[in-house]
């Protein structure tokens, strides 16, 4: 019998997510998704390059290449160990299609020696799909450079279990465009509402992404056991009709979406408010940037405060004072270029490497906790527990 509900396992916080799926839809929406959204054929290996915990480990490592007469790879392990051509090795050795992972992990190999990127033949590969965090333009532009293959951004959460937003690659209807996840996928009436007043957005006007119900087959139809609880953090906006995303987004003239940030990711600095994605972005256009986090700290005559951690490429970079102050300014030049002064970055740390969960999300939070002094709680999910350690000596070094 097929089960009622599926068990996940949170990215942030690593423990169960009971969320009580459309079981009854679940392999509609993946046979859909996989032929809509990936353009994936029988016969055709997909690889996604997930713990099998997460949400993308159960629907597109097990279930959906399996319902599609896909190959589907399972591995375990980081991109850049046993050295960082691990990746390009597996695709080589069985021919993979499709690709996708987060962001994350793509991030950690524009660290390494980029001549691992040329070692092995990955001419099999035909498109490489990111979720799970925005996709800063840098990366994407960086990753085409390597593979020229489409590098295609999408979202979706635990929650829907399938894109909310993509790219049809199959249909090639409207153009790709680097820098967003593309548009609703069928099913999902997604529109931008002022979280205030529910009003819809006009293009290049900031709000909450939402999708008005009823959602589409596949999605969860309740928390498990908490019936309260799904109405309450999904619902309970509005009319009750809208499910929120808690996301914040934007679209522009055409319908492409572009997401923001999280709203718990918004900080408020002297009266305007700034999502931390935004800066990051533009942090992320530095030519020597491999990956950046920023938080929002307390601050008594502004409200709050945005304080920026770089990773470089090469950390030697900064090993003088002088360099330092010139990527500093120039990293600060880009954020002003880019949303003004208002968003100047208080300060930039360079740490050695950033605090991430297993599933690839920075640990914003654990950083944020960081940066006030103030206890980092529950550190179960951290894949590399020195990263802590690099963001206390960042900042005992500025």
């Amino acid at each position: 019998n097929t089960p009622s509900y599926l068990l996940y396992t949170s990215g942030t916080t690593g423990t169960p997510k009971g969320v009580q799926r459309d079981t009854g839809g679940h392999a509609v929406a993946l046979t859909t998704s996989m032929d809509y959204v990936y353009d994936g054929k029988a016969g055709e290996t997909f690889w996604a390059i997930s713990d099998i915990g997460w949400a993308v480990g159960h629907s597109y490592t097990i279930y959906a290449p399996l319902l599609a007469g896909m190959t589907s790879i399972m591995y375990e392990g980081l991109p850049h160990m046993p050295n960082p051509g691990i990746w390009w090795r597996i695709v080589e050795a069985n021919k993979v299609n499709i690709l996708f992972t987060a962001p994350t992990g793509v991030r950690m190999l524009k660290k390494q020696d980029e001549s691992w990127m040329t070692r092995y033949d990955v001419s099999s590969v035909k498109s490489f799909f990111l979720a799970g965090e925005p996709l800063d333009e840098s990366t994407a532009n960086w990753l085409t450079q390597h593979l020229g293959v489409p590098i295609l951004d999408h979202y979706w959460q635990t929650e829907s279990g399938w894109p909310i937003l993509s790219h049809t690659p199959k249909f090639n209807h409207k153009p790709h465009k680097q820098g967003s996840p593309g548009y609703p996928m069928y099913g999902y009436e997604a529109h931008v509402i002022n979280e205030e007043t529910g009003d819809p957005c006009q293009a290049g006007e900031k709000g909450l992404l939402a999708i008005k119900a009823p959602l589409p087959p596949g999605c969860l139809t309740t928390v498990w056991r908490n019936d309260e609880r799904f109405i309450s953090s999904y619902f309970g906006l509005f009319d009750g009709q809208q499910y929120s995303t808690s996301d914040y987004a934007v679209t522009d003239e055409e319908g492409y979406f572009y997401i923001l940030g999280r709203t718990d990711d918004v900080i408020n600095v002297a009266g305007h408010r700034i999502g931390t994605q935004e800066i990051e972005e533009a942090i992320s256009t530095h030519p020597e940037m491999a990956e950046c986090a920023v938080v929002g700290i307390q601050d008594e005559l502004k409200g709050e405060l945005p304080i920026a951690f770089c990773v470089l490429k090469d950390q030697t970079q900064i090993e003088t004072t002088e360099n330092r102050f010139r990527i500093e300014q120039q990293v600060i030049g880009a954020v002003v270029k880019s949303l003004g002064g208002i968003a100047r970055p208080a300060a930039i740390y360079f740490p050695q490497a950033l605090p991430k969960t297993r599933s690839g999300k920075i640990l914003r939070r654990s950083i944020r906790a960081l940066a006030e002094n103030q206890p980092t709680g529950d550190m179960s999910t951290l894949d590399n527990p020195t990263a802590i350690d690099a963001i206390k000596q960042a900042m005992k070094d500025y």
